[in-house]
């Protein structure tokens, strides 16, 4: 079971008042809304031997623990984990009765992996798996069968370096806390009757149904709710007829499972409802704004029509003085139409400037999409930052080997994809400075910088850059960026700088003249 029945009454005498008020209190329009967050997602290999993954608990549980065994089989993958450190669930609020592991994919989407047995602050799991990329984490829940995660997010996998898999970001959506909880009905409602006899899946069970209910599972998915109220009986019954412990709580996973059933139907059917209904508004609308224009048209019809016969009249009425004054109006007329040709040009003329002038601003947001995308690429090699001088790549010291100026396999890997970027980028210039620390004698350090950064720039020269566009210094300890008092400080110091600039990609917008496009971020 998640928890443990004498803990969690503990808890309840604990945080009942707390957690009522809360439940009372929770604005409506939050129960629906969703939060996101982001894990790291690690790519596993079927047949490919098992890899150890630890977990680190979150600021909601600083003091929990873990590690999950990730072991490749030939069609899915077997996940064995183990926590620490854990507290009772109901410590986050009197609905959350349990603990879940979930597996995220990079898409972000949530798989329920199972209940969280927990006995003492221990927790343990077993599950399958056929995703082979993904991210896991432990989250409170109200019971086990949910099928979307609350941001209750408790442990989070920790990607380890060795691991030997491919990491990535994965986004995934959270239920806001206070979904579960209503106005109308109070948390206590949904652990009515603890003592320590009851399995905590009956009360999960309970909290299944109440939050169906909640979801308006009466409306939206009658028969299935109805179903789970049985089984919920049979169940309570089970336990009144002090029936063996794995029956009852057999019977009350399985009224639990129907509840999330009932309820995701519901939670579905009510978004369609609004939706349709949404629909039918804008539809009402439609037709009232077109009937509106409608009239609107008839009466400037109208008032088009009376305004031709007054025209007419007033033309019948100027004709005989029209002759009169036709040798006036032939010259007023000339000077309108010198006037208007004057106009033209001029309005040509300022269009013509304005081009210009879009044309302008196109080529240089051109340059500034270019750098953008240079930066992003880039970054997903070295880290890489946007500076006056252009953008600056950071080579770390871990790249080459201890005191020399030789390439490692993993720096040649990367200045090879650094190289086939820079090549999409024709007329980029690039200066490739090194920098050492404090340690050793200036001359030494200068030697060092000048041999590192010589290295990196004929490896990329060999990639096929351009000679010409590329020049290396070497700075010794001259520029450091960070104390060299300390070893963290000193290993920073101890990098290469790849400098990229040039026309193509333009210059920071904040180093520009006046006029120019905003800032690109940092």
């Amino acid at each position: 079971m998640g928890i443990s029945v004498k803990n969690l009454v503990a808890a309840i005498l604990l945080c009942a008042a707390a957690a009522v008020s809360a439940a009372q209190t929770q604005p409506a329009a939050a129960k629906t809304d969703s939060v996101s967050r982001t894990t790291k997602a690690v790519h596993y290999r079927l047949d490919g031997g098992s890899v150890k993954t630890a977990f680190r608990g979150t600021e909601l549980l600083s003091q929990a623990s873990g590690e999950a065994k990730v072991e490749g089989k030939k069609t899915n993958i077997q996940i064995e984990a183990k926590f620490e450190g854990m507290e009772d669930a109901t410590k986050f609020g009197l609905e959350y009765l349990t603990y879940v592991l979930w597996a995220v994919s990079p898409q972000g989407r949530a798989v329920n992996l199972g209940e969280v047995v927990l006995e003492q602050g221990k927790g343990r799991v077993k599950a399958f798996t056929g995703l082979q990329t993904f991210g896991m984490i432990v989250t409170a829940e109200p019971y086990f069968a949910v099928t979307q995660p609350g941001n209750i997010v408790v442990l989070e996998n920790q990607v380890q370096a060795g691991m030997g898999a491919e990491t990535i970001d994965a986004t995934y959506g959270l239920l806001r806390r206070g979904t579960y909880s209503s106005t109308n009905t109070p948390i206590q409602g949904a652990i009515f009757g603890i003592d320590y006899r009851t399995p905590v899946q009956l009360f999960e069970a309970r909290n299944a149904l109440r939050i169906a209910h909640i979801a308006a599972g009466d409306k939206y998915a009658s028969s299935i709710l109805a179903k789970a109220d049985q089984q919920l009986s049979r169940a309570e019954d089970a336990y009144r007829q002090h029936q063996t412990r794995p029956a009852i709580e057999a019977a009350a996973k399985e009224a639990t499972e129907t509840a999330e059933e009932a309820r995701v139907m519901a939670v579905k059917q009510k978004a369609e409802e609004e939706a349709q209904a949404e629909a039918a508004a804008r539809e009402a609308r439609a037709r009232a704004d077109a009937e509106t224009e409608a009239r609107r048209r008839a009466e400037a019809e109208a008032a088009r029509a009376e305004a031709e016969r007054m025209k007419q009249e007033a033309e019948q009425a100027a004709q005989e003085a029209a002759r009169q004054r036709e040798e006036a109006e032939k010259a007023k007329a000339e000077a309108l139409a010198q006037q208007q040709a004057l106009a033209a040009e001029t309005e040509k003329a300022r269009r013509a400037a304005q081009e210009s002038e879009n044309l302008r601003q196109q080529a240089e947001k051109e340059k500034q999409d270019l750098r953008a995308r240079l930066l992003q690429q880039l970054n997903t090699i070295l880290a890489t930052r946007d500076t006056a001088r252009g953008l600056i790549a950071n080579m770390s010291d871990v790249l080459f080997k201890s005191g020399s100026f030789e390439l490692l396999p993993g720096a040649r890997e990367r200045l090879a994809k650094v190289s086939g970027i820079v090549l999409a980028y024709p007329g980029l210039h690039l200066e490739v400075e090194g920098h050492t620390d404090s340690i050793g004698s200036d001359e030494y350090n200068q030697s060092l910088s000048e041999r590192r950064a010589e290295a990196v720039r004929d490896y990329l020269v060999q990639q096929g850059i351009t000679g010409d566009a590329i020049v290396s210094r070497g700075l010794g300890e001259s520029d450091p960026v960070a104390s060299n008092d300390t070893p963290e400080g000193r290993q920073q110091n101890r990098r290469v700088e790849i400098v990229l600039s040039g026309d193509a990609i333009g210059a920071r917008a904040e180093n520009q003249a006046q006029g120019t496009s905003s800032p690109m971020p940092q």
